[in-house]
């Protein structure tokens, strides 16, 4: 099946320096150049001793441009009703630190972009990534128009027990989750906060960011999950269905996964929701 053509997809301008102030500190921006921050961030002490050219060319730069490509597929979703970064979910990056591979907000980048051009009003963010989405929910705890609905294993990284009090819903999973009891609970909390939302001023959710990450995968080093790809498939069927149902528009980004069979398991999923009528063809 050919999705991906030159009428399919588009490519990100990279945000520059002040663009990222809108939601970095500058001083944090600015110690990532530091190799030593870099190796810190990526958890990869080798990254130490690169010169700082070296990590703005082959680390920053394309990072800077996954985010720049989750603020585009945000605005095009609201353009199109759908859009995929297929990149970007760096849910670990905050306001003033990143972690856990992730250098840039660009969550929190995409939907205070949206927020600035006054194009939406209330805005969700599903994490599905098998990780605790840390950074976002500092990012926005204070903020009672974004509400975060975060799907993850308590057990493993971060481990950022006050980020949690940020969630405004929690769905723990473990190795023990199976496919089953995963599609069914993630299908029932999730329609319960998007009807829920119906009943508070001003009602509704205008927007939702789909961070769809395939590290809860079965064999996956970090994630420490045990789900199947058909999960994985169907996970992402009933989120675009649910965003289709309700009449939202929905940009997901594809995050964490760290086997080599995750860009297949993706391109598999993208495919299934142009099969079911999720998605269509021709966005530009």
């Amino acid at each position: 099946m050919n999705l991906i053509t030159d009428a399919t997809t588009v490519e990100p301008s990279l945000p520059t320096f002040e663009e990222l102030t809108r939601v970095h500190d500058r001083k944090y921006l600015k110690s990532v150049r530091n190799p030593l921050k870099a190796a810190q961030i990526v958890e990869i002490p080798l990254v130490g001793c690169l010169p700082p050219c070296v990590i703005e060319s082959k680390l920053l730069h394309p990072l800077r441009l996954q985010a720049g490509g989750s603020v585009l597929a945000a605005n095009l979703a609201l353009k199109h009703g759908w859009a995929i970064n297929v990149g970007g979910g760096f849910h670990h990056a905050s306001y003033s630190d990143g972690g856990g591979f992730c250098f840039y907000a660009d969550i929190t980048m995409a939907i205070c972009d949206l927020f600035d051009k006054k194009a939406i009003t209330n805005a969700i963010v599903v994490d599905v990534d098998a990780h605790q989405g840390n950074g976002h929910a500092r990012d926005f705890a204070n903020n009672e128009n974004v509400f975060v609905f975060d799907v993850f294993n308590p057990y493993v990284y971060p481990h950022d027990r006050e980020a949690r009090q940020f969630i405004n819903k929690a769905v723990h999973v473990n190795s023990h989750t199976t496919d089953t009891s995963y599609i069914s609970e993630l299908r029932k909390q999730l329609t319960q906060c998007l009807e829920n939302r119906q009943n508070l001023t001003p009602p509704g959710f205008d927007f939702i960011l789909y961070n769809a990450g395939t590290d809860c995968l079965f064999g996956d080093p970090l994630g420490a999950m045990n789900l199947s790809p058909q999960c994985i498939i169907s996970r992402d069927e009933v989120v675009f269905k649910l965003a289709r149902d309700k009449g939202i528009p929905i940009c997901m980004l594809t995050s964490g996964g760290y086997q080599k069979n995750n860009a297949h398991l993706i391109a598999k999923s993208i495919e299934n929701l142009h099969s079911k009528n999720l998605i269509n063809l021709g966005i530009n």
